[in-house]
């Protein structure tokens, strides 16, 4: 089996290991995908920092952490914006990787999932998309706001829902954000709309 392969393998069973209701309520009845796509790799100037990450995380994130950074410069790493939207400086700390989707390496109508990349020091303001959203930090220590409500600290292995159109944020300080996702019931392939300020 391909590395990416693997990693799909690991965040499946991720996810299944994990009891919390609404987590299992967003994943049942899927059919994990098993068509890959011939996808190039693409690297990001965001991935160096996923390259000299320490083992930051323990448990079963580490483990799936670890399994990203193996697989890292095998994947196909993207970006939504253009310099236009956030500016250069949020583009070479920035990028996400579609594990299955629409475009992902694994095919999928039903779900999108995969990694999103902060580097330190990104503010990623208000946006919201059609799409039902969860989000599980790898890394401890960034800040997330949802409904326009203030930033709070969110830690490795926290569920994060975003229900559909609802405006969330995220900032990084000192430290790396690696967060995995899920994407259903909305377009997939969707642009955020951004109704936050950079600051």
């Amino acid at each position: 089996m391909s590395a990416v392969g693997e990693l799909l393998v690991a965040f499946r069973d991720y996810l299944q290991s994990r009891s919390d209701p609404l987590l299992q309520h967003f994943i049942e009845g899927f059919d994990w995908p098993t068509e890959e796509r011939v996808l190039a790799p693409r690297d990001l100037p965001v991935v160096s920092h996923l390259r000299g990450l320490d083992q930051v995380a323990t448990g079963a994130e580490g483990a799936l952490l670890d399994r990203l950074s193996h697989a890292g410069d095998r994947l196909h790493w993207a970006q939504t914006y253009s310099i236009g939207d956030f500016g250069e400086d949020f583009l070479q700390r920035y990028g996400w990787v579609e594990l299955f989707g629409t475009r992902g390496h694994f095919v999928s109508e039903e779900m999108a999932g995969g990694f999103l990349l902060l580097g330190p020091g990104v503010h990623y303001p208000d946006h919201h998309h059609v799409a039902e959203e969860i989000y599980i930090p790898l890394t401890d220590g960034s800040l997330w706001s949802k409904d326009a409500q203030p930033f709070l600290p969110r830690w490795s292995g926290e569920i994060i829902h975003h229900p559909s159109n609802i405006r969330h944020a995220m900032r990084t300080e000192d430290e790396l954000l690696v967060a995995l996702y899920l994407w259903r019931g909305g377009p997939l392939a969707q642009k955020s709309i951004i109704s936050g300020r950079m600051q």
